[in-house]
């Protein structure tokens, strides 16, 4: 015999999910925010008198969690992988022609998307019941944020299929919705607190939330743009029929979509959207365009992280007007003087804007920009302000031609320049503002990637004398943590956990850790394919670290000048003594997985599939140098769009150029690559 209640929990459970979908999905409800209140405290109710029927998927359980202690990491089963960027007309007509030429000549149409600024997720069903949701990470490996994702009413916890599949992924993008960004910072501003720079970010950290209450009340959004896996059920041929399944199944999928048939009807559909983004409701910084037919993608394949048969087409950084009130200095963890702008509060792309980037004093000096200015900024990417340029004809002769400060702002040492570096540096390394960024780097977590130590934090410690240099960090005690105001049982404990995991890191994340001028994440990847431990590093010489490819004659002074310094070995002593001393097995390369050893690259222009670091980095990784300048010794050239004076240069001294079609063919096979050019014959 049925049990009653039960049947009626899952009469509710249905009928709610139902209007969950019209109201969140498809925009429609039919029922009054009255009667949809009516029913979910009606199952509220049976729920809390028989909790043995309270099961995840509940519509009643959207409402959060209480704190997690963190988020454990999930592997994906296939990787998230990020896009090739295009910026006008001529990079998208070279990546239509360069898939058409892989695909023999073939037409094919393209599936348009807007792209969504937000936080890319994956979600996992099994029976037709949500069982996890992750966020990208580093496109292997992710963040389980299931609690949080539940929140999101967009998201289906159960799926309409009868049946669905009994396994299916599909992945999105997560956003906050531009009214929920305004209500959340009007909240803020009332509280005196600061107010959140854009709604990207604000809508990242919301899903990275320990506390999925939080998640719960800023009306977070998904639109799903992509199946990865259906399991053994019969799926759609082709991207765009594939996205109308699964908008039967009750995702939410983007109505604004677009497939287009040629690459003027992409060119079409971008054009109208650069414009009519503003009216959206949410952020949007470009169009994905995809190969529709999914035969197409699979034979086009991936490269890198990047797959062949998509790009995004990004949309210029919005602009706008202000005035230039001051020009400030910030000190770096490298001792740099970084001046910065600080303006007249002006929106641009829906963020407030109060201080921008200036770079350097030339590119100050070049630009002309002075105090007092009116100046044009923007947000490249509609992320990071900056100053393009001063308005002149608005000039009154009051403005102030900007002069860097001859002594450090923060200890007052004299600044020093060098004449082949753009920045002044402060020389003291005991410097606070210098130790401030130096341990915020230290913890972050492309270093020692110390969570729970974020910035407020390393300020606190170093402010209240208990970490004096990066070492201290390893004699810190869980009772000292309590004494700090606002440092619970939980948190403190938790860093502490933490601090002691991080002796487990290696070498390389070490090394790009303690901060060495121009030593970053790749360059410390390189130095370990030739030192297994910070003690043989310490005192390679100069001479020694250029043999290493990719290391050139200012990293390897910058490395000798930092382990010449007292304060530094003493800092690496300490360190060592406390247990961080990772040893790293050097494993020398042979011939064949370092086909282009003893070749040299230029990299210049703009390129459609990556970044010029990108290709920098995949010369480095097949052995060979990657350098700024053209000379007798460069192999290759390889020239972007606007390669510039480089381009010409190369043809002067009858170095080999490659355009972006033929450096990728050379990534792909990159024996064919060779050492020296061909020779005319002799007569």
């Amino acid at each position: 015999m049925s049990n009653p209640i039960a049947a009626r929990v899952d009469e509710l459970r249905k009928e709610l999910t139902h209007h969950n979908h019209r109201y969140y999905v498809l925009d429609d409800p039919i029922i009054s925010d009255g009667e949809y209140d009516r029913l979910i405290e009606e199952l509220r109710g049976i729920e809390a008198e028989h909790p043995e029927l309270l099961t995840p998927d509940s519509p009643t359980q959207r409402v959060g969690a209480a704190p997690a202690e963190g988020f454990t990491q999930v592997q994906h089963q296939r990787p998230m992988l990020s896009l090739g960027n295009a910026f006008d007309p001529e990079g998208m007509e070279a990546w239509h022609r360069r898939v058409s030429g892989l695909l023999d000549g073939a037409s094919f149409p393209m599936a348009c998307e807007l792209k969504i600024d937000g936080l890319a997720v994956s979600l996992i069903y099994r029976d037709g019941k949500l069982v996890q949701g992750a966020t990208r990470g580093d496109g292997t490996t992710g963040e389980d944020v299931t609690q949080n994702l539940r929140t999101v009413r967009s998201i289906p916890l159960e799926l309409m299929g009868d049946p669905p599949p009994s396994y299916l992924e599909v992945r999105g993008e997560v956003y906050m919705p531009l009214e929920s960004f305004r209500r959340l910072n009007e909240q803020r501003a009332e509280r005196g607190e600061q107010l959140y720079a854009n709604p990207r970010n604000s809508g990242a950290g919301t899903i990275r939330n320990l506390d999925s209450r939080v998640t719960a009340d800023r009306n977070m959004q998904i639109w799903v743009y992509s199946l990865i896996d259906a399991g053994d059920h019969p799926v759609p041929e082709n991207h765009w029929e594939s996205l109308e399944w699964l908008k039967s199944l009750g995702f939410r999928v983007n109505p604004n979509n677009r497939l287009c048939q040629s690459i003027e009807e992409v060119e079409e559909y971008y054009q109208s959207w650069l414009e009519g983004r503003h009216g959206l409701g949410y952020e949007a910084d470009g169009v994905v365009v995809k190969v529709n037919p999914f035969g197409y993608q699979d034979s086009l394949g991936i490269v890198g992280r990047e797959p062949r048969w998509a790009i995004a087409y990004k949309f210029p950084a919005e602009r706008a007007t202000t005035r230039l009130l001051d020009i400030g200095i910030n000190v770096g963890r490298t001792g740099s003087l970084n001046p910065y702008a600080m303006l007249e509060p002006v929106v641009v792309s829906g963020a407030t804007v109060r201080n921008a980037s200036l770079h350097n004093e030339e590119d100050i000096n070049r630009k002309d920009i002075r105090i007092g200015d009116w100046v044009v900024v923007e947000r490249a990417g509609d992320v990071i302000p900056q100053v393009v340029a001063p308005i002149v004809e608005r000039r009154t002769g009051a403005e102030k031609t900007f002069a860097m400060p001859e002594h450090c702002p923060i200890c007052a040492t004299e600044v020093v320049k060098d004449d082949d570096d753009a920045m002044h540096r402060c020389p003291n390394p005991s410097c606070p503002a210098q130790f401030v960024e130096l341990l915020k780097h230290f913890v972050s977590r492309g270093a020692m990637d110390i969570e729970g130590l974020g910035e407020r934090w390393c300020g606190i410690l170093i402010e209240e004398g208990l970490v004096k240099d990066l070492a201290d960090l390893y004699s810190l005690r869980q009772d000292q943590l309590l004494e700090l105001e606002r440092m619970g049982d939980i948190l403190a404990a938790k860093i502490i956990a933490n601090i002691e995991e991080s002796k487990q890191r290696s070498l390389p994340r070490l090394l790009f850790a303690l901060g060495i001028f121009h030593v970053g994440s790749e360059v410390a990847e390189l130095l370990c394919q030739r030192y297994s431990s910070l003690g043989a590093l310490m005192d390679a010489p100069a001479s020694e670290l250029t043999e290493i490819a990719g290391i050139g004659p200012k990293i390897a002074e910058s490395i000798v000048s930092y382990f010449a310094v007292d304060a530094n070995r003493a800092v690496i002593d300490k360190l060592r003594e406390a247990g961080v001393d990772p040893q790293h097995e050097v494993v020398i390369p042979t011939a064949d997985e370092m086909p282009w050893s003893g070749l040299t690259f230029v990299v210049t222009g703009t390129l459609s599939s990556m970044t010029r670091r990108d290709a920098e980095g995949r010369i480095k990784l097949l052995g060979g140098a990657a350098t700024s300048s053209v000379t007798r010794k460069t192999r290759y050239l390889v020239a972007g769009a606007s390669a510039g004076s480089k381009l010409a240069t190369a043809e002067r001294l009858g170095t080999e150029v490659l355009d972006e079609d033929a450096f990728l063919r050379l990534l792909e096979n990159p024996s064919d690559a060779v050492l020296e050019p061909e020779l005319p014959l002799a007569p």
